[in-house]
């Protein structure tokens, strides 16, 4: 086991490696670069002045220079310097915005797999009741209905006519002047909307996976057998049956680590939450090269380690697996 951590470990090196090139090359590609639209908004801007800002952000030089400049500075975890007005460093960025969308995607998941799997569970054992035919089109209803529609239904029902939930921020104008428990309270209420639209649209995959999974586990010989010798529906379920079974979840917690960052554009824009997801939206609009490749280091490097992860989970749940 060490050993195979050890190559997959080293595997990354390489992978994280074209990750990025491709990254960098892709995003230089796109139309439009920084200064662009104020150069073109001012008619008193000469081509002079355009070749100095070009200088300036230091698109002048060959990509392939811009990318090996780009990639030793990467190396020491510098960024670089943001190609916002505020020319702070990236990493500065990052570290103010990615504990919010962290803790707001960790509660999602942990959400998401505290419903979903007990879903899928009750869905396989009662196949085909009324009750799993209900819970299928609710979770799958979530899958369907775009989250920035939902979100708006949301925010229209329980912050403007209820009145219950904020429906922007994360904390209100007056935070400073609450004690600690209303503190943990208003930071509670702003997060609830944002939470259970992120975990909503989730469930369906989770239980879906769950309960397929489990159905093919339950036809299998040594479940028939099990049942032969007279043991306990429950019984089987829990002890043979659902380890076997959640295989297929672990791929998907594997997979849902990347998520941490990147799955949250559209709610944190239309929450007006400071995340990581809306400073990687203003920051594609913006042309700020230094930020956007940084966060997708962070995803790229965040993918690679949920796929690790996933490997592991495996080693755990399956001794055939672990021993092979």
């Amino acid at each position: 086991m060490p050993h195979y951590l050890l190559k997959r470990l080293l595997f990354m090196i390489p992978m994280l490696f074209g990750i990025t090139l491709i990254s960098f090359v892709v995003i230089h590609l796109t139309p439009g670069e920084p200064g662009v639209l104020e150069a073109e908004m001012n008619p008193k801007v000469t081509k002079e002045v355009r070749e100095r800002i070009r200088a300036y952000y230091g698109l002048d030089k060959p990509l392939h220079v811009q990318y090996y400049l780009w990639l030793k500075r990467v190396v020491k975890l510098d960024f670089g310097t943001s190609f916002a007005p505020d020319r702070r460093p990236v990493i500065d960025k990052i570290k103010e915005r990615l504990p919010i969308t962290i803790t707001i995607n960790l509660f999602s998941m942990v959400l998401i797999f505290i419903i979903g799997i007990p879903i899928g569970i009750y869905c396989a054992r009662y196949k085909d009741s009324l009750a799993d035919k209900f819970l299928t089109a609710f979770v799958f209803a979530g899958y369907a209905a775009p989250t920035f529609w939902l979100a708006l239904l949301l925010m229209m029902f329980f912050g403007v006519y209820l009145e219950m939930l904020p429906i922007s921020g994360i904390k209100s104008f007056d935070f400073t002047d609450l004690n600690p428990f209303e503190k943990v309270w208003d930071i509670t209420k702003h997060l609830i909307l944002p939470v259970s639209i992120s975990a909503f649209g989730g469930l369906a995959g989770v239980s879906r996976y769950m309960k397929n999974s489990l159905l093919e586990v339950l036809r299998q010989e040594y479940i028939t057998t099990a049942r032969a010798k007279g043991i306990p529906e429950s019984i089987i379920l829990r002890k043979h049956a659902l380890r076997n079974a959640l295989l297929p979840v672990i791929t998907i917690l594997g997979l849902s680590v990347p998520g941490l960052i990147g799955g949250s554009v559209i709610f944190e824009s239309i929450f007006s939450i400071p995340g990581m997801g809306q400073l990687f939206y203003m920051s594609v609009m913006a042309r700020d090269y230094p930020t956007i490749m940084g966060i997708l280091v962070i995803g790229a490097f965040l993918t690679l380690l949920g796929n690790l992860l996933a490997d592991i989970m495996y080693a755990f749940a399956d001794p055939r697996i672990r021993i092979g």
